[in-house]
């Protein structure tokens, strides 16, 4: 800490400048505070997608949380542990140089100028965006006519459990009865989903990925492994591959889906979390007992993966989506959530690149669609480095950025001018 600012490392950015709220240390939900917490986890969902913005002690940039918050345009900033004691009462964070300043005179502390503009909306191609829940939906339908660029929305299944409020291990654990409720729970949450669709805009649900660590601090009930390493344990289509009772569970979400919608639950499209191989996907549909109409797709975020996309595709993929953020990691041994390894985390490295344009290139010569993920900071160079994927996936805050692109502020306008809570 540098006399009353505390520098630290935006893990996501905002749409302001500079942001003044007040510090919420209790880990419940306060509208519109500042988050105080060491790390993020599941069991803080309500408070973080509650907040203006967060601040924590630890983590990556693309944690899973942290990629909750860059879906919703809420800022983190990471500081030293040790300077977490000083977070109380109001502060202002300065999101242009990543700073807390605890002087309650904000205007003193005027934020630099913004940064090059942002690549246009015909760069994205037929896009998809990553969201969290249905209000996700609402605001890239309603940012304007570019909006009609999206065509798909994309939607882990655990995101929607944390917003719908449901346990997944506990119900799946607990008999039949309470499998079935979980497959309708799922099925009415996506059913809501699909009536904030625009004509000729689907949804895709990645399958069920609750890594142990985020499971234990949503379970109550059931036991829950402790694994040494989760990253690489027992969670995507492994574990799927093991649960009898989530395939039962998926069996009520399409029976429901099929009761309640019609024909429109073909806009409900499933994808497989976490796979190596063809093998893995064609054991995941036949466990799964999909029938032929239902389609299944594949995400693409392990090297393994990467040198199977020929396969995957030949094994009846109907679309592939790549996951840059795991590959990272994967690539260059470099924990996505541990900032201590942070620099090490690039996610314009020539080995990831080379990984993503072989697997666009793959999908190509077999006729998969293929889409890619980027952050938004990442764009202009992937646009500019790799072959012409499908489609970019981009974190529904950043995708609205590039769709509807806000109007720099006049030069001359005083910092003060930017100062508010989400």
């Amino acid at each position: 800490m540098n006399g009353r600012r505390i520098q630290g490392f935006m893990l996501t950015g905002g749409t302001r400048a500079t942001l003044r709220g007040t510090c919420n240390r209790t880990g419940r939900p306060q509208e519109g505070s500042i988050l105080i917490a060491p790390h993020l986890e599941a069991g803080l969902y309500e408070a973080i997608v509650t907040a203006g913005a967060v601040v924590c002690g630890g983590g990556g940039q693309t944690g899973h949380m942290q990629s909750l918050c860059r879906g919703r345009g809420i800022p983190v900033l990471r500081v030293d542990e040790a300077d977490l004691a000083a977070l109380v009462g109001e502060v202002t964070l300065d999101l242009e140089s990543g700073a807390i300043l605890l002087d309650p005179d904000p205007a003193a502390h005027p934020a630099p100028g913004r940064g090059a503009a942002a690549p246009t909306a015909a760069d994205l191609g037929a896009a998809c965006a990553v969201i969290a829940d249905f209000q996700d939906i609402r605001t890239v339908n309603s940012s304007g006519p570019e909006a009609a660029r999206v065509d798909s929305f994309f939607i882990r299944e655990e995101f929607l459990c944390l917003a719908a409020g449901l346990s997944p291990f506990d119900a799946l654990d607990g008999g039949p009865a309470e499998i079935a409720g979980y497959g309708r729970a799922v099925a009415e949450r996506l059913g809501a989903f699909v009536e904030e669709l625009l004509p000729g805009q689907r949804l895709v649900l990645r399958l069920l990925d609750l890594r142990s660590d985020h499971a234990a601090s949503v379970t109550e009930q059931s036991a829950v492994a402790v694994e040494p390493n989760p990253e690489l344990g027992l969670h995507g289509a492994r574990w799927l591959l093991g649960s009898a009772p989530y395939r039962d569970a998926l069996r009520t979400v399409l029976d429901t889906l099929r009761t309640r919608l019609g024909d429109q639950a073909d806009r409900i499209h499933l994808s497989v979390p976490f796979l190596n191989d063809a093998d893995e996907y064609a054991q995941l549909r036949a466990h799964l007992e999909l029938p032929d109409s239902v389609p299944l797709s594949a995400f693409i975020e392990t090297p393994a993966a990467v040198h199977a996309t020929g396969g995957i595709c030949a094994a009846g993929a109907s679309e592939l989506f790549v996951g840059v953020k795991d590959l990272v990691q994967f690539y260059l041994a470099a924990d996505r959530g541990n900032h201590l390894v942070a620099d090490s985390y690039q996610t314009r490295h020539p080995s990831v690149l080379d990984g993503v344009r072989r697997v666009v290139e793959a999908a190509r010569a077999a006729g998969t669609p293929v889409r890619v993920f980027s952050l938004g900071t990442d764009l202009t160079h992937y646009l500019a480095h790799l072959p012409t994927p499908d489609g970019y996936m981009m974190c529904t805050a950043e995708l609205v950025q590039v769709l509807h692109p806000r109007p720099e502020p006049a030069s001359a306008a005083p910092a003060a001018r930017l100062i508010g809570v989400k």
